[in-house]
């Protein structure tokens, strides 16, 4: 059922549309997703709290809602911005509609938006603070002012909140077989938002998984005996994550392996005495080519970030081993004195290309040295 909303952002624009889901208010950091497919990836992706996502793509709900497809068990998004929504989808694997799902998940999308405009103006506005509303909870003027309270992203420790409450066991594989994992390591993953796929693909290249709590302190997971930490992708700024930082800099100290991703990515960075920065407006999309400056390979990759570690901070002992071809911003980086290495996207690519999930590998390769000489 479609009911009148705005969707106001910070700088007094307003935009007038249909809404469906639930009747609420969303606040939260306006972005924008390139996608052309993966929508449900995408909004139960931990990495989008607080954020709310316009989609480029102009048709979103054609292909429904499935079981296989969850990134996570819910949205974490505080809301979606379309232009055209398809309640009727067409897919042999839809068990619901988009509508139902958003109610399910107490969320909020807003429909018959000029999308095209608003990624234009946001490119050249940068991500802004907004708020979508149904025009029956308050004028446009107060969903301005409510946009304007939103604190922003920077600052904002939010890996805590979407991290998981309780460490659990992970050995499925990928998808459409699901098989268990057959390797014999260890791998203790830090969820900061972590996503399934990336969970499948560790167990497929790599073993079994631990998954742990954001907050786990580093001594409590070398008491588990791993092969090797994974750090996951997650949201907000990575800065005052200071727990993750210290933890992470005890596994450099004793040169355990460590691949990071996203968020796992840029506290890496910082761990290894490297700064960030929050960017214009971020990528989020499937379809950004990156670079290795070895080979002078191009990827076509998966992202959803909008911090990124600063180029000129980068301490010695750590080289850039990614780029991005969009704006040249630091993609991946390698430690010269630790077996440790990150990569700014996702590699799991879901939604997304499968290119650089060769990464999976460089850190089997790691792990299998690492544990031979335990």
């Amino acid at each position: 059922m479609f009911f009148p909303a705005i969707l106001a952002l910070e700088d007094g624009s307003i935009f007038h549309g249909e809404a469906f889901g639930i009747e609420k208010k969303a606040v939260g950091e306006l972005v924008f997703n390139t996608s052309m497919s993966g929508y449900q990836e995408i909004m139960t992706d931990p990495s989008y709290n607080r954020q709310i996502i316009t989609f480029t793509h102009p048709h979103i709900g054609n292909t429904g809602i499935n079981k296989e497809d969850y990134e996570s068990p819910t949205v974490f998004a505080e809301g979606f911005v379309i232009r055209d929504f398809c309640n009727l989808p067409s897919n042999h694997r839809s068990s619901e509609n988009l509508e139902t799902f958003l109610i399910n998940n107490n969320s909020i999308a807003i429909s018959n938006i000029d999308t095209r405009h608003l990624t234009n103006h946001l490119r050249e506005k940068g991500a802004l603070r907004s708020c979508i509303v149904p025009t029956s909870l308050c004028s446009e003027n107060e969903a301005v002012a409510l946009a304007n309270d939103f604190e922003g992203l920077e600052g904002l420790d939010l890996a805590q909140v979407v991290s998981t409450k309780k460490n659990y066991k992970w050995s499925e594989g990928i998808w459409p077989n699901f098989l268990e994992s057959s390797g014999n390591f260890h791998i203790v993953a830090y969820d900061y938002g972590i996503k399934k796929n990336i969970l499948r693909l560790l167990a497929e290249h790599v073993g079994n998984v631990s998954v742990v709590n954001a907050k786990t302190p580093a001594d409590d997971i070398l008491q588990m005996n791993p092969d090797g930490i994974f750090l996951s992708n997650g949201p907000g700024d990575p800065e005052p994550c200071d727990y993750a930082i210290k933890n992470i800099q005890k596994f450099l100290e004793i040169k355990i392996p460590i691949f990071g991703i996203c968020l796992g990515h840029q506290l890496l960075a910082l761990a290894g005495g490297a700064q960030t920065e929050k960017m214009k407006f971020g990528h989020h999309g499937a379809n950004h080519p990156v670079q290795d400056i070895k080979s002078r390979e191009v990827f076509i990759t998966s992202q959803n970030h909008g911090f990124a570690v600063n180029e000129n901070s980068i301490p010695e002992n750590i080289e850039v081993s990614h780029v991005s071809l969009f704006d040249n911003s630091i993609q991946g980086i390698n430690f010269k004195d630790r077996p440790a290495f990150s990569f700014q996207g996702h590699p799991e690519a879901s939604p997304g290309p499968q290119e650089i999930s060769s990464l999976f590998l460089q850190f089997k390769s790691m792990v299998e040295k690492y544990a031979k000489k335990k």
